[in-house]
């Protein structure tokens, strides 16, 4: 079987294995958000946090719920991490410095997970499993919660109540991210990921030196950072190491894990609202642009250019063989275009034009699908915006799923998308405007401006992802990093629950003959042009002087 063939069976299979889950995860989430009744380990995790899960919130009290939530998180895993040395399952590694140890607490509680160091050398076993594994279910959850009161804004009317952030939070973890990751770690295991609390030990002799690794709880800590879209890994290496990501199947596995429920939260969005043709036009502009990046990512990989190309059947470099350009492609594009920043192969060994395609699907918003909840409410801006260009051209107020979107909803939305870029290109000048950031590349020219560029659009838009060349383990790098995580994360997440306080406000608008079908293929259409114009303007000139310059030049 050639590798072109191999990838785009491989493609089929997973668009398949998402269409057979797609309904029935996304019903079920649709009734996790919409139910009354409270479980009973529920109730006793109210009980233990002091929280009363029947208490409506205004959005105002919801985006507390948040950020107090949050910092905390950072507070608890930059003080875990400071402590390390002196906790039972080090396996005896130092405790963090300060830098780090706050890069990795914005980190992993923004979602992002990117990492500055080698997880195997720093980390022991109780910062993973009781620090980064646990940031990783809930930080999700509270993507999705997000998410989910933004829905309840278009759905609900003449009232400024979003629902209760603390339920929406535990139902999140209890009722969906949990009981799929017990079946997926499972999946792992019996595809060859470890899952031990083994200590550091010999695999081998190589070159006449000893070769070690230590063990950890990988499948149950992979499980949750595909699914949760968080991509921090046990190992350097990330889903590239055997222990993680084992062989062409398990690989298979992890997109999916990464994309189902993305996927599927635009069915739970046309449930709640009313209308499941409103959650397929939004699910058509995801599906458009992700299969139309991840074509032009097999196409420019598979490319041959030289002998060495056609020898590895294409640019291999990078590229693990167990999986290939196919596989590799696949989740390149998986990753970038979602908020997971997992990878299997390393994307600075990417041709010019292969780097581009990964550094421009995290420009997009991370939004085809994107991450979990993040991708959904980063589309459903997207939608307003273009509902707001359809009104402009004919000379009505524009309006989406009944509700007027007016000047202070349109605000909210740009401010929204002004936030992330603002991020990625002043902290970007920034450091080439100082001596010392780049003296961290690896590589000059149009490349090593790539490297951080990707860095800064990695950390910003929540990916985690890295371009490899970039040494980011200084302190200029971990505290700039670190910050726009943390704003690239919450800052749009007051401007999402601004827009659903204001839109719940509403009374419904009665459809009429002038009112624009958002649920039909126009639409749709107009939205991916929205999104790809946007995101063009804002970031043509970054990428010019980064992949395009350097993909033109080989």
């Amino acid at each position: 079987m050639s590798p072109v063939l191999a990838g785009v069976l491989q493609l089929l299979a997973l668009v398949v294995a998402l269409g057979l889950a797609y309904r029935p995860l996304g019903d079920h989430m649709a009734r996790v958000y919409s139910s009354d009744k409270h479980l009973r380990v529920e109730k006793w995790i109210y009980k233990g946090i002091g929280a009363d899960p029947n208490t409506a919130m205004r959005w105002p009290a919801y985006l507390r719920g948040v950020l107090a939530f949050s910092a905390v998180g950072v507070v608890f895993l930059y003080l875990l991490q400071r402590v390390q040395g002196s906790l039972p399952g080090s396996l005896g590694f130092a405790s963090i410095d300060p830098d780090q140890a706050f890069n990795t607490a914005a980190s992993f509680v923004a979602n992002t997970n990117w990492q500055s160091y080698y997880g195997e050398q720093a980390m022991g076993h109780v910062v993973q499993t009781g620090g980064l594994a646990v940031q990783n279910f809930v930080s999700a959850a509270v993507g999705i919660a997000v998410a989910v009161a933004l829905v309840r804004g278009f759905a609900r009317s003449r009232t400024g109540e979003l629902g209760n952030f603390w339920a929406d939070l535990v139902r999140g973890v209890v009722r969906i991210l949990l009981p799929i990751s017990v079946v997926g770690a499972l999946v792992l295991v019996a595809c060859g990921a470890i899952q031990n609390f083994s200590g550091i030990h010999e695999v081998g002799q190589f070159m006449g030196g000893s070769q070690q690794w230590n063990g950890g709880a990988v499948a149950s800590q992979e499980v949750i950072k595909e699914l949760g879209t968080n991509g921090g890994g046990y190992f350097n290496a990330n889903s590239a190491h055997p222990f993680e990501n084992p062989d062409g199947l398990s690989n298979l596995f992890e997109i999916f894990l990464i994309l189902v429920i993305p996927f599927a939260l635009t069915r739970t969005f046309g449930r709640m609202v009313g209308s499941i043709k409103q959650g397929y036009a939004i699910l058509a502009a995801m599906a458009t642009i992700w299969l139309g990046f991840t074509a032009l990512m097999m196409w420019t990989e598979f490319a041959h250019n030289g002998p060495a190309f056609d020898l590895a059947g294409g640019a291999m470099e990078g590229k693990e063989t167990r999986f290939g350009i196919g596989g590799s492609s696949i989740f390149a594009v998986a990753t970038t275009l979602t908020s997971t920043g997992a990878v299997n192969s390393f994307h600075s060994s990417y041709t010019g034009f292969g780097g581009g395609i990964t550094m421009l699907g995290m420009q997009l918003g991370e939004i085809a699908p994107g991450g979990v909840g993040s991708g959904l409410y980063g589309m459903l801006i997207m939608a307003i915006i273009a509902v707001f260009i359809a009104g402009l051209m004919v000379g009505r107020t524009p309006e989406y799923l009944g509700k007027k979107i007016g000047t202070r909803e349109i605000t909210f939305a740009a401010c929204y998308i002004l936030v992330t870029p603002a991020l990625v290109l002043c902290f970007t000048a920034a450091s080439f405007a100082l001596d010392t950031p780049a003296n961290s590349m690896t590589n000059s020219g149009a490349h090593g401006f790539s490297e951080i560029l990707y860095a800064f659009t990695s950390g910003a838009n929540n990916n985690g992802s890295a371009f490899a060349g970039l040494n980011a383990d200084t302190p200029w790098f971990n505290s700039t990093i670190g910050i726009a995580m943390l704003l690239g994360r919450f800052l749009p997440m007051v401007f999402v629950l601004a827009l659903a306080g204001s839109l719940a406000e509403q009374k419904p608008v009665p459809e009429t003959a002038g009112t624009l079908r958002t649920e039909k293929p126009l639409f749709t259409g107009l939205l991916v042009g929205t999104i790809m114009i946007i995101t063009g303007l804002t970031y043509f000139p970054a990428l010019a002087l980064g992949p395009l310059a350097e993909g033109l030049a080989a």
